[in-house]
């Protein structure tokens, strides 16, 4: 095999040829450096090219191998790694300029966990200043393009390691969630993602400042994007090793992943907000392909969608007004007027609702897992609507609009639920469903995600338009 066709293959696939030498790391990180360089300048979405260390590791590793030294589970498969997560020896700049230089010494937990594993990092991926926005776009790198359509967003905040997994770029990226960011550019740019349950995935960073508001703290979770659901399945067997950095780690078992059939429930409009066609059908084709596979499929909604959707956005507004004067300083314009607008459509609540929101968690929690003692899994929209034009988060009219659209997504990170993210891969235009669970169990979630991508197929890597 070539080096120019492996930049095609997943994680696993990289993995398992390194490991029997059918191809060196070294072949396989130069194809997706190669790569980069292809395509990587008409899409911004890697903002720094980690091409040395990533040789010479990749050197390591192959020498490791002629010496018949053990090799871990991703020996020699490059990764990227988005800008909010320390990577050692590189910034971690949440997309800011002032933070150009805010060096890491130390990995964050989920990285130093896959090095461990053999895995080696290749490049950091853009995003919007300090993750809080549902487009990439900063003033510190510019803006990532949509490789299907690029006057389309690829998503937020990450955008950047939607577009590089879509283009072939990299096999495997590390982003994070608090408010769709592993789900929403995966509808955009056709990709597979999982935000872990709450604990799931260990956290921590060195970069001040070091520890979020508590709503964040709840909300936030860290997790794999890849292509294909079993490189999602492996990267999260290994980043969820412990840490002692992070004292919301749960050392809760992962599931085998054997779970049978599934019982399915499927929403097609949360709480009857609203949904475009094109995305109830995405929910139809999906449920179809599940039921081909054999999983018992019903229409049922969950409780409270709404409900927790409303406490996501107290909890974020309050802990975004606190925030703000520093964010204010640092964001570039158009992030800077996209918080003004979000601020206006989710205005910042007092001390009573901030904390009826905390207590409401628990009450829909309890009524959710009586739920699940009837599904498995929930099949539901990531947003309701497509990925929309660039600049349209701008316009003052289009923020409730956004909020509303991803009612879902921000329900199920209100409650710190798994969910799973899978492409259509027969679908004309990028497009993905998310498939929810109880509190840890990805495994059911990735089951689910596995039996639509069998069906559908996978869409990526393309070739950007």
């Amino acid at each position: 095999m070539i080096s120019t066709q492996l930049w095609q293959l997943g994680a696993r696939e990289l993995a398992d040829g390194i490991r029997k030498r059918s191809f060196s790391s070294v072949e396989a990180v130069q194809a997706h450096l190669d790569r980069i360089d292809r395509v990587n300048h008409s899409l911004n979405a890697i903002t720094r090219v980690l091409r040395e260390e990533a040789l010479s590791a990749a050197a390591q590793v192959d020498g490791g191998l002629a010496r018949g030294d053990a090799a871990g589970p991703l020996a020699g498969v490059p990764f990227t790694v988005k800008e909010n997560i320390d990577l050692a020896g590189t910034a971690t700049t949440w997309g800011v300029a002032a933070l150009a230089g805010a060096e890491a010494p130390i990995d964050a937990p989920q990285v130093a966990n896959l090095r461990q594993a053999g895995a080696i990092a290749i490049g950091r991926s853009n995003m919007p200043d300090f993750a809080l926005r549902w487009h990439t776009d900063n003033g510190l790198h510019g803006a990532t393009l949509n490789p299907y359509d690029r006057s389309l967003t690829p998503g937020g905040s990450s955008g950047g390691e939607a577009v590089a997994l879509a283009t072939g770029m990299t096999p495997l990226g590390l982003g994070n969630d608090l408010g769709g960011s592993l789900r929403w550019p995966a509808q955009c740019c056709g990709i597979a993602s999982i935000r872990p349950t709450l604990g799931r995935v260990p956290s921590a960073t060195v970069i001040e400042p070091s520890d979020p508001p508590i709503g964040i703290q709840l909300m936030n979770a860290q997790g794999p994007m890849a292509r294909r659901v079993e490189d999602l399945r492996l990267a999260l067997e290994l980043m969820c090793r412990p840490s002692d950095r992070d004292p919301w780690y749960v050392p809760a078992p992962l599931g085998s992943g054997d779970n049978g059939q599934l019982r399915v429930a499927v929403v097609r409009d949360p709480a009857g907000g609203g949904v475009e066609p094109s995305v109830a059908e995405a929910v139809d084709i999906a449920a179809r392909a599940l039921r081909k596979a054999g999983h018992l499929v019903a229409d049922a909604e969950p409780p409270g969608v709404q409900e927790a959707a409303q406490g996501w956005a107290t909890l974020i507004a309050a802990d975004v007004e606190r925030m703000t004067p520093l964010l204010e300083q640092l964001n570039c314009p158009d992030a800077n007027r996209f918080l003004e607008i979000a601020r206006q459509a989710i205005p910042a609540p007092g001390p009573e609702a901030y904390a009826l929101a905390f207590a409401g968690r628990h009450g829909l929690l309890r009524a959710w897992a009586e739920f699940f003692r009837s599904y498995d899994v929930v099949l539901a929209p990531i947003a309701t609507m497509p990925a929309f034009p660039v600049g349209a988060d701008l316009d003052p009219a289009g923020a409730g609009v956004f909020v509303t659209a991803l009612r879902m997504v921000v329900a199920v990170n209100y409650l710190g639920l798994p969910a799973a993210a899978v492409p259509l891969g027969d679908s004309p235009a990028p497009q993905a469903v998310q498939l929810i669970g109880p509190r840890y169990r990805e495994d059911l979630c990735l089951d689910a995600a596995q039996a639509v991508e069998d069906v559908l197929g996978v869409r990526a890597p393309i070739d950007p338009r």
